[in-house]
């Protein structure tokens, strides 16, 4: 799973159509609606802080895992400039370790897609069950197989967005596994910078998602439309998941 470098000084710019509040009004909501109004919870994959920094405003404690240093480095600013006790660490979500337990895990953009691997996604899971409290909520997004096939596919996407100018282009398999590849060109006077990354996600279906919660321990409470809320229509882009820590053991790691 790649972690992004240079794309994370030009992320907030690239991801400025992200209604992050209309997101953390629906995480707040679900998770009070689970009972869950105070105490710790994680994020993972937190990139540069912009949902952590929400959910930390909240009243809720807050610690965000990501395996990019660049992404956390933002993230920090974020953090000195609000004043917020977030505690960051950098992990890979594939092999994240806590001190304890916390009352609720959430992971929003897209960060389950990156695990391109059906064991290690089933992993992630399990350790997600294994830091939760008893009871505790996960509650995480997903590009969907739709959005996969027909939006991304063997697009190219070009955005100029003022002083960033960005060409994203897109090539998925059969196994709608997508590889994606950013050329970003940043303004600095009368100059461009060019950089670059490449990464891959994955879709899933939604049989296999309740297959591998299913394993890990979970029992599946909601799914609906990240768009709307509403429950997943056949042209939904994004889809989330709540799940509940089943009572009892928590899920074997291996």
């Amino acid at each position: 799973m790649e972690a992004y470098s240079d794309f994370a000084r030009v992320y907030d710019i690239f991801m400025d159509n992200v209604e992050y509040e209309k997101w953390a009004e629906y995480l707040i909501g679900s998770l009070k609606e689970y009972g869950i109004e105070d105490g710790i919870v994680l994020e993972l994959g937190c990139g540069t802080g912009v949902m952590t920094e929400l959910l930390a405003e909240s009243g809720y404690d807050m610690i965000g895992v990501d395996n990019s240093e660049e992404m956390l480095g933002e993230a920090m600013e974020k953090r000195a400039e609000s004043g917020h006790e977030i505690l960051y660490l950098e992990q890979d979500m594939r092999e994240f370790e806590l001190y304890g337990t916390v009352r609720a895990i959430v992971s929003v953009c897209d960060c389950m897609n990156y695990i391109t691997e059906e064991e290690d996604l089933l992993t992630v899971f399990k350790l997600v069950n294994n830091y939760l409290d008893p009871d505790g909520i996960f509650i995480f997004d997903m590009n969907t197989p739709y959005k996969h096939r027909e939006i991304l596919a063997d697009n190219t996407f070009v955005y100029d967005l003022g002083d960033l100018f960005c060409v994203w282009q897109n090539t998925t398999d059969a196994s709608l596994q997508t590889e994606i590849a950013l050329d970003f060109f940043l303004r600095s006077g009368a100059c461009y910078t060019r950089e670059s990354e490449r990464f891959c996600e994955r879709a899933y279906t939604h049989e296999t998602l309740a297959k591998l919660l299913d394993q890990a321990g979970f029992d599946l409470c909601a799914v609906c439309e990240g768009d709307t809320f509403d429950p997943p229509g056949e042209t939904a882009q994004r889809a989330v998941y709540i799940a509940k820590r089943r009572c009892g053991r928590a899920a074997a790691v291996n």
